[in-house]
């Protein structure tokens, strides 16, 4: 009994001591910042030689880990870097180009205003080219009547031509008449005297007759050469009128597509102005977006860094 005692109390201080030994290896292992190529020494203790193999295994796996973290920690920062460096490009070139957008947006607005302007007077031309085209219209009726009422002028004056033609042709056969007559009442002597007066008093009348025919009707040529040269003018007048009508339908034609052409664009244009206020609003997002991954960056950069160091303390 005393020596199956004293047997057990050896076996305690066997155990207790290379429990010691194993804590103050495992002690040195975890001493001097977190060495993880330190191994436990074998035992002769088969039980403590598995539970060191054991934890050697640990520490591999665990170095392998660590090995592994630092690695893709490297990566991250470089990674983070990058895309740092790269959001601050990105973010310049945001800027500059919603600067660029708004001036665009400013002059779009500018221009949208000015074809709409434009769009109005080719409207307003429109309708005063249809108003001239209307008095044109008008005009070329007018002057046709006048070269009408010219014409009918002209064949009268003719008429009255011939009648005072008529007229100075009885006026000289009057003229001869009253000769006639006066020859006779002188041969009849003292019975044929008041005859004779009677006689000259016709030719005298005839004569007058005669010249105020002959006045007459040099009055009324020179009247219908005036009215033909009249004529003529008004008719050179309705020529030109045609061409004006003819000038002015196409003024008015091309005003009508002008102004087609005006309220298309200014229409294309409200539509472009409209898609880049929507890309300045987007762009405007995206400047924002850009801000957003700056600061996640930023912020992933700060946690690399955190594990860098953490990841520093070990050595592998």
């Amino acid at each position: 009994m005393l020596l199956l005692l004293l047997f057990l109390v050896f076996s305690i201080r066997v155990f207790m001591k290379r429990l010691a030994v194993l804590k103050e290896n495992i002690t040195a292992l975890s001493a001097g910042g977190a060495d993880l190529t330190q191994r436990l020494p074998e035992s002769s203790s088969p039980e403590f030689n598995a539970i060191n193999q054991s934890f050697n295994d640990f520490i591999d796996y665990l170095q392998q880990m660590m090995r592994q973290v630092g690695e893709s920690s490297l990566a991250i920062a470089s990674a983070s870097r990058q895309i740092a460096s790269g959001n601050l490009d990105l973010s310049a070139r945001t800027e500059d180009q919603a600067s660029s957008i708004e001036q665009t947006a400013a002059s779009m607005d500018e221009l949208t205003s000015t074809v709409k302007q434009n769009a109005d007077n080719a409207s307003h031309a429109n309708q005063l080219a249809r108003d001239a085209s209307t008095v044109a219209v008008k005009g070329g009726k007018v002057v046709k009547q006048v070269v009408d009422t010219m014409g009918s002028i002209n064949h009268s004056s003719k008429k009255i031509v011939d009648i005072i033609s008529v007229i100075d042709s009885i006026a000289f056969q009057t003229n001869i008449l009253a000769l006639n007559a006066a020859v006779e009442a002188a041969r009849a002597g003292e019975q044929g005297r008041g005859f004779a007066v009677v006689a000259s008093e016709v030719r005298n009348l005839a004569q007058r007759s005669a010249t105020s025919a002959r006045e007459i009707k040099k009055l009324i040529e020179d009247s219908v050469a005036d009215i033909a040269i009249g004529t003529d003018l008004v008719a050179d007048a309705g020529t030109t009128m045609d061409d004006l009508m003819s000038g002015v339908s196409n003024v008015a034609a091309l005003m009508n597509e002008i102004m087609s052409s005006s309220q298309e664009q200014s229409l294309g244009i409200e539509q472009v102005n409209l898609a880049i206020n929507q890309l300045d609003n987007s762009t405007q997002q995206n400047a924002a977006l850009v801000e957003q991954v700056a600061a996640a960056a930023q912020a992933m950069q700060d946690q690399t860094l955190q594990l860098e160091s953490v990841i520093s303390g070990f050595k592998v």
